[in-house]
């Protein structure tokens, strides 16, 4: 089965790492690649070769969406991973043929993708409408998953522990925590229990 090179891009390293890792685990796809999306990161992208890019834009809004519409013509095709129908639309307006929420399960990207390689074009209904830009990451709320994570982290277990619970592996619950982090504009694990505390999303 001919694999789909995928090139991952987002500006936090762990979430780069996870997504990759995810990804990598499909069948028919092959993680060829993992840059920031700053716009010299770009500069030896024809080494990776890839056949579609998946493109975290929640970590830097608008600095991704700025890069994302710097990409030459003939640049593979691009999934958006976004957090709120803000960052959906500022990606739409720059270009991407293809937005999905952060929450998308791997099975689902990789199904995205696929249809992205044939020329087909998918939205998440929920991140279809225009741009909010009231809308904030604190306001879309978790995943059942990513709830049972932020409670875990809330007991202070570390990733280990949180996966040992779970019974997920370690780069399963890194790609939560980012989610978790970037929905509500955390720094840190501590900062996001700290936030989704005040929210309402964890009991006092």
């Amino acid at each position: 089965m001919t694999q789909l090179r995928v090139l991952v891009v987002s500006l936090d390293r762990l979430s780069r790492a996870g997504l990759a890792a995810e990804l990598d685990q499909q069948p028919g796809l092959t993680v060829v690649g993992q840059v920031s999306g700053e716009e010299d990161s770009f500069l030896p992208a024809d080494i990776y070769n890839p056949d579609v890019i998946v493109w975290d834009v929640s970590w830097e809004t608008a600095s991704a969406s700025r890069n994302l519409g710097l990409l030459p013509e003939n640049s593979p095709s691009v999934l958006v991973l976004a957090a709120t129908q803000g960052q959906a639309g500022q990606a739409r307006s720059a270009g991407a043929q293809t937005i999905l929420s952060r929450d998308a399960s791997p099975e689902a990207l990789a199904a995205a993708l696929n249809a992205l390689s044939h020329g087909l074009q998918v939205t998440d209904p929920a991140l279809s409408q225009g741009p909010d830009p009231t809308a904030s990451a604190a306001s879309s709320p978790l995943t059942p998953r990513e709830n049972d994570v932020l409670r875990l982290l809330a007991e202070g277990l570390p990733n280990k522990g949180v996966a040992s619970r779970l019974d997920v592996s370690e780069h399963t619950v890194k790609f939560h925590v980012n989610s978790i982090m970037g929905k509500l504009n955390a720094q840190n694990r501590t900062e996001a229990v700290t936030l989704a505390t005040r929210l309402g999303l964890l009991p006092l």
